[in-house]
């Protein structure tokens, strides 16, 4: 008899669960504002930010003020060609190449004097100088490498020719090679990093941000004292909203994977998607611990937004997404690890890029549930002391 009364109990359990998730997603689906939202930051957003932004060296604009016209000069600046660089033009003072960097017409200035050739045919040395705007750091540093390349390799062909012999000369001479090997994207394709990127950032504001509006429009309604006295638990209301909320964010994380990463990125995908979708569940549970926390603050929808956009800052800055945790003090490395995203993105990129299992990720996963249970703990007292 006891037996069954506890079947009993369990069952009704379940389906008061059962019930409310319903309710819950039912109601999201009443929101077309927030639908379309979402929508666009899983689709649209991870589109533009994967094809727009990049890390890349694409084109760049370069002048060039030759003072020798020779066929050695002719031969230096062809090489400054697609698709690095973009040859814009000759212009005839270095007054004239300074003012195009000023304005940001270009962002290269190649400045060859008079008398190259036949300072490179006496075997004389003889400087080039390359102008590099670097408003924008990452490329002008792109750019000032590829160029040292281009000019190194040009100088060695040179002093060569002046020898009599040719690089396959070289091939008798013993030297040391740098045989470098890039793993896991070899052509070291933005396309793959950046939509991902933009996909956990959408992950994380949405596992803040759902909870948290979904509680703080009962408080609006004036719908939580009415479920605070039903025979359900607070667990029982808190629950079913995590749950609806995680299975939407599920949803639109499988939009942007079918419909953006694959087709229109080529994103590899290599790992099991299985784990994958496992771990971004647990990650999900973690950030809605959060978005409680925000809900027993906030007394409106704005005030929601406003405080998930103040709680995903620290999250992102500390995750390791933007600037890498080898590249931040020391002090500021150990807070990395007390940001559920830091993990997070370690197992990400090793399921859908590396193809790494659980043996390679467990670490990982393991800090995903720590943080979690002590996440979500803390918002569920939260929840139920500010109606004790």
């Amino acid at each position: 008899m006891s037996a069954q009364i506890n079947w009993n109990q369990a069952a009704v359990w379940w389906r008061r669960l059962a019930v409310m998730t319903a309710k819950e997603i039912r109601q999201l689906l009443r929101d077309p504002v927030l639908l379309s939202f979402m929508a666009f930051i899983f689709t649209v957003n991870i589109y533009l930010q994967g094809s727009s932004v990049s890390m890349q060296l694409n084109r760049a604009p370069m002048v060039v003020q030759d003072a020798d016209h020779s066929a050695a000069s002719r031969d230096l600046i062809y090489r400054f060609r697609p698709p690095y660089f973009r040859l814009d033009g000759e212009v005839g003072s270095s007054r004239e190449a300074i003012r195009l960097l000023d304005r940001g017409e270009v962002m290269l200035s190649l400045d060859i004097p008079a008398q190259f050739q036949e300072a490179l045919r006496k075997g004389e040395s003889v400087s080039v100088q390359l102008q590099v705007d670097a408003t924008q750091p990452l490329p002008g540093f792109l750019a000032s490498s590829y160029a040292a390349r281009i000019v190194g390799q040009f100088s060695l062909e040179s002093a060569l020719e002046r020898e009599g012999l040719t690089p396959a000369d070289l091939e008798n001479v013993p030297v040391v090679i740098d045989d470098q090997r890039v793993r896991f994207n070899p052509n070291q394709k933005d396309t793959w990093f950046m939509p991902i990127s933009e996909l956990m950032e959408g992950i994380t504001l949405f596992a803040i941000l759902l909870p948290a509006a979904a509680m703080v429009r009962e408080k609006e309604r004036g719908t939580v004292e009415q479920l605070l006295v039903s025979p359900l638990t607070p667990f029982q209301i808190v629950f079913p909203k995590v749950i609806a909320m995680t299975i939407v964010i599920l949803l639109g994380m499988s939009l942007s994977l079918l419909t953006v990463l694959g087709p229109l990125f080529q994103v590899p995908m290599q790992g099991s998607l299985p784990l994958f979708y496992a771990v971004t569940t647990l990650y999900i549970f973690t950030n809605a611990g959060l978005g409680l926390f925000v809900a027993t603050i906030a007394r409106n929808q704005a005030q929601v937004g406003l405080l998930s956009l103040l709680i995903l800052a620290p999250i992102l800055l500390l995750s390791g997404l933007w600037t890498p945790p080898e590249a931040m003090p020391g002090w500021m490395r150990w807070a990395t690890l007390a940001s559920p995203m830091r993990h997070y993105i370690d197992v990400s990129y090793g399921i859908l890029l590396k193809g790494a299992g659980l043996d390679l990720l467990w670490d990982s996963v393991l800090a995903i549930g720590i943080l979690g249970t002590l996440i979500f703990a803390f918002g569920m007292r939260r929840f139920r002391g500010q109606f004790a």
